[in-house]
């Protein structure tokens, strides 16, 4: 099972990020760092390399990666890409959050 689950729409856009760089082999890694208004904050990095206290799972095809502590905070999380008038990005929808900032890149747990 699966710590995070990756929207179809999501996956397509990472392989689309992915394919652009000619070395390859990339692995999507989300992880929850200090910081923001709200206390924590995700990051989303490519990555190459699966460290000693990494999760591996894939998701549509995609490759993603999350150290030990930080699935703690993300287990159940989603990870959507949303592109409408108001912007486009990846979207995360965490139900550990118990509270969030306006922007939506921190949270608190």
């Amino acid at each position: 099972m699966s710590v995070i689950n990756l929207t179809e729409t999501a996956a397509e856009k990472v392989q689309q990020l992915i394919d652009r760089d000619e070395r390859g082999g990339y692995a999507l890694r989300l992880k929850v760092v200090g910081g923001g208004c709200s206390g924590l904050q995700y990051q989303l990095m490519f990555d190459d390399k699966v460290g000693e206290w990494d999760q591996e799972f894939q998701e549509h095809g995609v490759r993603l990666l999350v150290d030990s502590k930080s699935a703690v905070y993300l287990v159940g999380t989603s990870v959507d890409y949303v592109d409408d008038l108001n912007g486009s990005g990846f979207k995360i929808e965490n139900p550990n959050a118990t509270q969030t900032c306006g922007c939506g890149q921190s949270f608190g747990a």
